[in-house]
């Protein structure tokens, strides 16, 4: 009969499950593998410790149900998608990603679930991670990953691999101006000068910056060049008419650019 754990090793095990089932997200598969332990053993331990099982966080778990998925065709809704991945999102292996700061952004995660669902016909999972203030939706697809990737959006590192739009977004206006929308939501941010209000975008992606301002410059307005990841729209009349044409959909922007007065 094995001997019992003393409390110091039963909660190095907690720890150690935690951060493989929850931090890590890997399956019970995966884990008892890497543990040398059978699944069965690895689901009693989660159970032991009071670790909820989340099996629809897991890789590979949507692709069950493949037929519920929907797979859009370039839209506006689609370009905004675009937007808001590049801006603050990862597209991993099996899932997709997006993150959001719980404080300032609890009603913009109901308009990105809602966009979600609108797209891809299924219910993105949530995650909240209350010691890091961040809100996680996710979905997890093998086949979505693949399709987005022919769409011209990659399973990498973004940083890394310095990411950079879609060509596909040139080819009309209103998909430019719904990925600015998106990405603005999600990366950018509204604040006052001494001498008046800028906007800027932020990205550790600098071909992703320069292809922003290159819309920007199509769409007639005068961003600034890009410099220390960022690049701004300071003009008054670029202000108010990107507020008038191209909008926010994240309420705490539109609640500043009002605070601001260009609304």
């Amino acid at each position: 009969m094995p001997r019992r754990w003393t409390i110091e090793e039963e909660n190095q095990k907690r720890r150690e499950l935690i951060e493989l089932y929850i931090n890590q997200n890997k399956t019970i598969g995966d884990i008892g593998k890497l543990l040398g332990i059978a699944e069965q053993t690895v689901f009693e331990r989660l159970k032991r410790f009071n670790i909820p099982t989340c099996p629809e966080r897991k890789p590979h778990y949507l692709n069950r149900k493949t037929s519920e998925l929907n797979f859009p065709d370039f839209s506006d809704d689609f370009a905004e998608f675009v937007g808001i991945i590049l801006g603050d999102g990862h597209i991993g292996t099996g899932q997709i990603w997006i993150y959001f700061d719980s404080i300032m952004e609890k009603e913009y995660v109901d308009y990105v679930k809602k966009l979600l669902k609108s797209l891809f016909k299924v219910s993105p999972g949530i995650r909240q991670r209350t010691n890091q203030n961040t809100i996680e939706l996710f979905i997890s697809s093998v086949d979505l990953i693949n399709y987005l990737r022919s769409k011209g959006l990659f399973n990498s590192n973004k940083v890394k691999s310095q990411v950079d739009v879609p060509s596909w977004l040139f080819n009309k206006d209103s998909y430019l101006k719904s990925f600015l929308r998106g990405f603005f939501d999600t990366d950018g941010s509204i604040y006052l000068l001494k001498f008046g209000v800028q906007m800027s975008f932020s990205n550790c992606s600098i071909p992703l910056l320069r292809s922003t301002r290159r819309i920007l410059l199509k769409l007639g307005y005068y961003p600034s060049n890009v410099s220390n990841y960022k690049l701004y729209l300071t003009r008054k009349p670029d202000l108010y008419r990107y507020i008038k044409e191209i909008g926010m959909n994240n309420p705490h922007h539109l609640e500043r650019a009002k605070k601001f007065g260009i609304i």
